[in-house]
């Protein structure tokens, strides 16, 4: 049997505030929709990822702010580090392992992203 992830919901306190904040780190906008008063639903794709996140009003029960330990995958800690850090993005300096190579940074709310540069392989 075979499952993706294709849908990991994000809790933030201002729907607008995170787009802009989304898509300055190059998340695409791909949609949003207000279904009524109660209900705002955004979905934002990481470039080249086939997973997004969604935010909103009136359907994600999780705190602003506690969803951690989120990671992508990037060819290179270094230039996503500068990439991040010219476009207005808070990021740590890179911090190096023998598992990889990461930069972390959060959103406005608090919710925690990596970026890993995997190691060379064999």
């Amino acid at each position: 049997m075979e499952m993706k992830l294709e849908l990991v919901p994000v809790p933030v306190t201002d729907v607008d505030r995170a787009i802009e904040f989304y898509t300055k780190v190059g998340f695409n906008l791909d949609q949003d929709n207000r279904v009524n008063e109660n209900l705002r639903f955004v979905q934002l794709t990481p470039p080249g990822s086939a997973c997004s996140i969604c935010i909103g009003e009136g359907f994600i029960e999780m705190k602003p702010g506690s969803q951690w330990g989120l990671q992508m995958v990037v060819a290179s800690a270094q230039e996503a580090h500068d990439t991040l850090k010219e476009r207005g993005v808070e990021v740590s300096d890179i911090d190096a392992q023998p598992w990889g190579k990461f930069v972390r940074f959060s959103d406005p709310d608090g919710n925690g992203w990596a970026l890993q540069e995997l190691p060379p392989r064999g």
